[in-house]
């Protein structure tokens, strides 16, 4: 796979820092850092971003994570190895990063197990993560970033 821009951040500085300003918010939402990276890495696997999946999952890795729950994370409902609230952030994840194959958007029951598990402040900023997470992939799927390029 060959990119089709060289660095699509430093053309767009704008977005970039604006992007950027969401994941400063981010990490200091409440939200636990490797829930946020569970569903970043997740969300790249879904979205078929190889560069999200990288850069996440040796985040998450450098964070602690096993390799046993990074491996894992694509197959997390039979995997043994996550929490009833990861998985929680999980299904929200899947759910609203899938949006279009639901007409009802995010099913009720997705969203009330995602509640069970977090406040309404921290719920709100998993929301906004999984967004920035899919936008993070649109850009990086769009232009063909490569796997690996930001280190």
């Amino acid at each position: 796979m060959q990119a089709r821009m060289a660095d699509v951040y430093r053309l767009a500085s704008g977005g970039y820092q604006a992007m950027a300003a969401m994941e400063q918010f981010l990490q200091g939402s409440g939200v636990p850092q490797h829930i946020l990276e569970l569903v970043r890495l997740r969300t790249g696997q879904i979205n078929g971003c190889g560069t999200c999946v990288d850069l996440h999952a040796h985040r998450a890795h450098e964070a602690g994570e096993s390799n046993e729950r990074l491996w894992a994370v694509a197959a997390w409902r039979d995997a043994p190895y996550f929490t009833d609230r990861e998985r929680a952030a999980l299904a929200l994840t899947e759910a609203a990063t899938r949006i279009a194959d639901n007409p009802g958007g995010v099913p009720d029951d997705i969203w009330d197990q995602a509640a069970q598990h977090f406040d309404e402040s921290s719920l709100a900023a998993l929301v906004m993560a999984i967004a920035s997470a899919n936008a993070w992939n649109r850009i990086n799927v769009t232009t063909r970033r490569i796997a690996g390029s930001y280190r």
